[in-house]
């Protein structure tokens, strides 16, 4: 059974794809039998059904098949006069036709990285290495993330550098140890990343695309969807370099050779989406003209079409979109043939991708009423609908979305609505308005009598405001004559307190005052100089509680007797240590502290409200008892 037909090859590469992600149904099936033959030789397995059971056992063998499928064979400067005549003809007129913008590169199937940094040096020999830096982007793309990563450290050794000039590889290599490093400042102009060629978005505005040696693994299916993507990647005029084992390019529509033995072609201006369907046409000239002709008129015929229409085939990228898709959606001729992902009509105004897979997989149309866009100040509202497109064989091979503009109708339709509401709600107010005119009419009749009563009662209280207003006047004159009296009396108070504070100046006896809690009232100067304690930080405080190296603990007993009523007290003599801490004898007498005049009335009884305590300094207690 041949590579092309056998189900259990089928099977290993649904596989795959199933548990890693890699797509290679697009690949010649007999280099795939080859190349996955070699690894199950190598691990003693006898055909693909038992080396499926072996991956699901093994899954580092993942990464050994990817290997032995991905053939990472390159160097610096492969095929040399292909180089020679891309750095003499094609690079010197890239950097011309650039007018000074970015250069961007697209290495397809770098490998470990010999050709990208190849192509670094070629670019910067042509422009020097500060403009490299500053206008030349290089992506180099691989499937063998082992390669990749060998690529990204930019490090060679000597078998590898062999085809590299010695004064390129002075100019651009530094050494380390016996390896040669890539300059670290030009490297970073190197971007190396995963990407598979056959699922994922094409990398675009390319000036250059270098893809050697990679198409010839791929069936002519898949080589012609590469292809025509590699077309959109390229700016006009822009080059694709491929490698000697590729040759389906000499005659094809999207690329003129330029040198067809060194492998360089030349984008050619674009194809439509119609001959590009017609390029491989097999018939005589007349069914070809016929069918050309057809094709043209429905093609016209769709694009005519006043309901926007897109056609995306069953890999996912854009086929076809009428005048209508293209003027209300933005969509230009660059964008057909791009995965429809990458633009902005797949997730606006509503998300395509999933009911696009769902009309596909339930094989129904999917309609999706009053969708919303937003454009600039206004609304749009559409139905869409996403149709499968059956093939020949009633396979799926593509959907058709069409977007039916229903906003006037939508608009109509709120509006009526609107006024409906409005009608009804006017026809509401109106029944209340009138009820509320009924009930209003007899509340101001109500109101009006209760106007002539309440002048009545206004009239009287105006004449109790007259009487109120000269009773205030005369109460005002009284507040007046007592201020003036309050004013006297604080005066007099004034006068007194300062007669007094005179009198306990001038005393030479320390004075102290205690309520009959024992909180100090007064505290004269002569207390102050003895005890060194201010009169602010005495008068407040609890007699008992002074700390003043006078042993006032012991006047307790006798100033409580005083508090009771007590009329006899001998006088004590007492040691303390006056503020300079010298040792005196004190002499203290006690009396008692009688309310009198209205002090005794506001009191009202006959007994001691406090103390007032004398303290004299003598010199000696025998002077003490002789005085």
């Amino acid at each position: 059974m041949s590579p092309e037909s056998d189900p259990k090859l089928e099977a290993l590469l649904a596989h795959l794809k199933r548990a890693r992600g890699f797509d290679f149904t697009g690949y010649k099936r007999s280099t795939l039998s080859r190349r996955i033959q070699k690894r199950m030789d190598t691990v003693h397995v006898q055909n693909f059904v038992d080396y499926i059971d072996y991956l699901e056992v093994h899954p580092d063998e993942f990464n050994q098949l990817f290997n032995t499928i991905l053939i990472n064979v390159t160097r610096f400067f492969r095929d040399q006069e292909a180089w020679t005549y891309l750095r003499e003809n094609v690079i010197p007129d890239i950097v011309e036709s650039s007018h000074g913008n970015n250069i961007r590169i697209w290495d397809v199937g770098c490998a470990s990285g010999e050709e990208a940094y190849s192509l670094a040096i070629s670019f910067a020999e042509q422009l020097g290495a500060d403009a490299f830096q500053e206008k030349v982007k290089i992506y180099a793309t691989d499937l063998d993330e082992g390669a990749l990563y060998e690529a990204r450290q930019a490090n060679f050794n000597d078998a590898s550098m062999q085809n590299v000039p010695e004064d390129l590889r002075n100019k651009y290599f530094g050494k380390i140890g016996n390896r040669c490093s890539f300059r670290s400042d030009l490297r970073r102009n190197l971007i190396f990343g995963n990407h598979d060629l056959v699922q994922d978005a094409p990398i675009s505005h390319l000036s250059l695309l270098v893809c050697r040696n990679t198409l010839m693994y791929m069936n002519a299916d898949t080589q012609s969807r590469i292809l025509n993507r590699f077309h959109y990647a390229l700016n006009d005029d822009a080059y694709l370099f491929l490698g000697k084992a590729e040759t389906l390019l000499a005659h094809s529509e999207f690329f003129q050779p330029v040198d067809l033995k060194n492998r360089i072609f030349k984008k050619t201006a674009r194809k439509s989406v119609r001959d590009h369907g017609l390029i491989n046409h097999a018939g005589e000239p007349e069914n070809f003209l016929d069918t050309l002709a057809r094709s043209r008129m429905r093609e016209l015929s769709f694009d005519a079409g006043l309901i926007p229409q897109l056609v995306i085939d069953s890999d996912g990228s854009l086929v076809l979109a009428n005048h209508s898709a293209r003027m209300i959606f933005n969509l230009r001729e660059e964008d057909l043939n791009q995965p429809v992902q990458n633009l902005e009509i797949s997730y606006r105004p509503l998300e395509l991708r999933s009911l696009i897979e769902k009309a596909c997989t339930e094989n129904r149309a999917i309609k999706v009423p009053k969708v919303e866009r937003q454009v600039s100040d206004k609304v749009q509202f559409f139905d869409v609908e996403i149709s499968p497109l059956p093939g020949d064989n009633q396979t799926i091979v593509g959907v058709n979305v069409s977007f039916t503009d229903v906003t006037a109708f939508h608009q109509i339709y709120d509006d009526l609505i609107r006024a409906n509401q409005e009608f009804e709600t006017s026809n509401e107010e109106l029944s209340s308005a009138h009820e509320e005119l009924e009930t209003t009419n007899e509340e101001l009749q109500s109101t009006n009598e209760e106007l002539e009563t309440t002048n009545e009662e206004m009239q009287s209280t105006n004449e109790e405001l007259e009487t109120m207003n000269e009773e205030l006047q005369a109460t005002n004159e009284e507040l007046e004559s007592t201020a003036q009296e309050l004013r006297y009396s604080g005066v007099s108070l004034n006068l007194a307190n300062s007669f007094l504070d005179s009198i306990l100046s001038s005393l030479r006896s320390a004075i102290i005052v205690v309520d009959d809690e024992l909180t100090i009232l007064v505290w004269n100067e002569r207390a102050e100089d003895i005890w060194g304690l201010r009169r602010h930080e005495a008068v407040g405080t609890f007699l008992h509680t002074l700390d003043i190296g006078f042993p006032v603990g012991k006047l307790k007993d006798a100033v409580r007797s005083f508090l009771r009523g007590s009329t006899h007290f001998d006088d004590l003599l007492l040691d303390g240590i006056n503020r300079k801490g010298k040792t005196i004898a004190c002499k203290v007498r006690i009396s008692p502290l009688i309310p009198t005049g209205p002090l005794l009335a506001a009191t009202n009884n006959q007994h001691y409200k406090g103390v007032v305590i004398m303290i004299d300094e003598v010199l000696s207690k025998v002077d003490a008892q002789l005085t």
